[in-house]
């Protein structure tokens, strides 16, 4: 999804597509490839969080919080993130954990927020999806989307 000039995708789904299962714990769980460009003058670092709204918790489940990433990178690969700042995911854990919907709890989708920041505070590690958010709120110069789906 396209919110500005910078956009987000992955070489392994299209928007809104299904995420194939070598990027759930039924596979491989190692996170998808994804990609990006149209970064806004200005950016400083970027930070990438992966989210599932429809998870039957009161806030979703976050599947993956990534900060610190330096503006001249364009890309993780596949089960990449080393090297940034890791945050934690809806186990407490840092890194990624695929999706996992409750089987017969229907489609879930997975929404791939980046985020374009200027100038900040250096954010430590191990931050949640939420404390991640507040922290950079004033500091987003831009942010784009890519939305997977998984259905056990």
């Amino acid at each position: 999804m396209k919110l500005g000039n910078l956009t987000v995708a992955s070489k392994a789904f299209a928007q809104h597509g299904k995420m194939p299962k070598q990027y759930t714990p039924e596979g491989e769980n190692r996170s998808p490839p994804i990609e990006w460009k149209g970064l806004p003058a200005g950016t400083r670092q970027l930070a990438l969080v992966c989210h599932d709204p429809d998870a039957p918790l009161p806030t979703g489940f976050t599947h993956w919080v990534l900060y610190g990433i330096p503006p001249d990178t364009a890309s993780i690969p596949e089960g990449g993130g080393a090297g940034f700042t890791q945050g934690v995911n809806g186990t407490g854990r840092p890194g990624y954990f695929g999706p996992a919907p409750p089987p017969g709890h229907g489609l879930h989708h997975y929404y791939f927020w980046l985020y374009a920041l200027g100038d900040g505070p250096k954010l430590p590690p191990n931050l949640s999806r939420e404390a991640l958010l507040e922290a950079i709120g004033k500091n987003v110069l831009e942010q784009a989307r890519l939305v997977g789906t998984y259905e056990r």
